[in-house]
């Protein structure tokens, strides 16, 4: 930060010394759109500008800065100085997290929204607790400039330009076309076949406007999934439980097991276990190239609740005829 010499804060943002926090915002907002280097390139006043009201704005937005500069004046800074050698912090970094308004590097900001964003407190830094500021990073499309320092990434960085299209698992697994309104604007959206949970789709121009022209933003659409009866996701793997009956799980048997383009035979091997997986190979989830996944049929063993007198007196013939005790390998498990 530069020395604040005779300047007077306030008037650099042609503000009242009474102005709220809000009131000061909004100030700051307008002359930075105003002054900012991309807009005035080559402007060696506007950037002087800039940098003059981005300090005034530093103070004043800041209650403990600004309470101090409103006691000492210009030599608020000192003031702190004088603090931190009283004490017995350890800390000799007291401007850590500031922004240096003097330097020509803005190169640690994504663009001139993140900048802001972070002098108006919203914070849009993978270091921040902002939900999916992460992700969008992650998915910008490597677009890259320089002007006046500012790195020209995707836009999408806010939580403002995204948003969720639920579909049916039908409509993910064979692909669609969905009409979605979107800011005042009704926009059909064709999704590929083979989307699945959590997959994002990238719309050009269809988000909200940019803060410093009149250009949009891209839209991510996050694609959620309406439950299924019968099929699920586990990671990337689609799963199914399939009921099986006791006899069925001891002497093996083949049945048949609906997959995403119908019904396929399976044979149970004898002596199968409940919570076992099959895996039946290129029967799964399809993907935007073709190809099939696998699908994991797991088996539940299912026990009859309504049984007749002829298969009761048949289940007691073969518990008194059964030669094997399931819990024989715990009976001697104690503490």
């Amino acid at each position: 930060m530069s020395s604040t010499e005779n300047k007077n804060y306030y008037a650099i943002l042609g503000v009242n010394r009474t102005a709220d926090a809000s009131q000061i915002k909004q100030k700051f907002r307008q002359l930075a759109l105003r002054y900012h280097p991309d807009r005035n390139q080559g402007n060696k006043a506007a950037e002087a500008k800039f940098k003059e009201i981005s300090e005034a704005y530093d103070v004043l937005s800041d209650q403990d800065k600004r309470a101090k500069y409103d006691q000492f004046g210009r030599h608020w800074q000192y003031s702190s100085a004088r603090e931190y050698s009283n004490s017995d912090s350890t800390n000799t970094n007291s401007n850590a997290g500031e922004v240096d308004f003097n330097s020509d590097d803005f190169s640690q900001y994504g663009n001139f929204d993140e900048f802001i964003n972070e002098l108006l407190g919203r914070f849009s830094s993978p270091n921040s607790n902002n939900s999916a500021s992460s992700e969008t990073r992650a998915d910008t499309f490597g677009r890259t400039g320089n002007s006046q320092g500012f790195k020209q990434t995707n836009p999408a960085s806010s939580l403002e330009d995204e948003t969720k299209v639920r579909l049916t698992f039908a409509e993910a697994f064979h692909g669609t076309t969905k009409q979605i309104y979107l800011n005042q604007e009704t926009v059909d959206v064709k999704i590929p076949a083979g989307a699945k949970p959590n997959y994002r789709i990238r719309l050009p121009g269809k988000g909200k406007p940019s803060l410093i022209d009149a250009s949009r933003k891209d839209l991510f659409l996050n694609v959620k999934f309406e439950p299924h009866d019968f099929f699920n996701f586990e990671g990337d793997n689609l799963v199914c439980e399939v009921p099986i009956a006791p006899d069925e799980a001891v002497l093996g048997t083949s049945i048949k097991v609906p997959t995403p383009t119908g019904l396929v035979s399976v044979k149970i091997p004898e002596g199968i276990n409940s919570s076992q997986i099959l895996r039946l190979r290129g029967k799964g989830w399809t993907s935007p190239q073709g190809d099939r996944s696998d699908l994991l049929v797991k088996i539940v063993i299912v026990t009859p609740q309504n049984i007749s007198p002829l298969e009761r007196d048949y289940y007691e013939k073969i518990r008194n005829l059964r030669s094997e005790n399931p819990r024989s390998a715990i009976e001697n498990i104690s503490i």
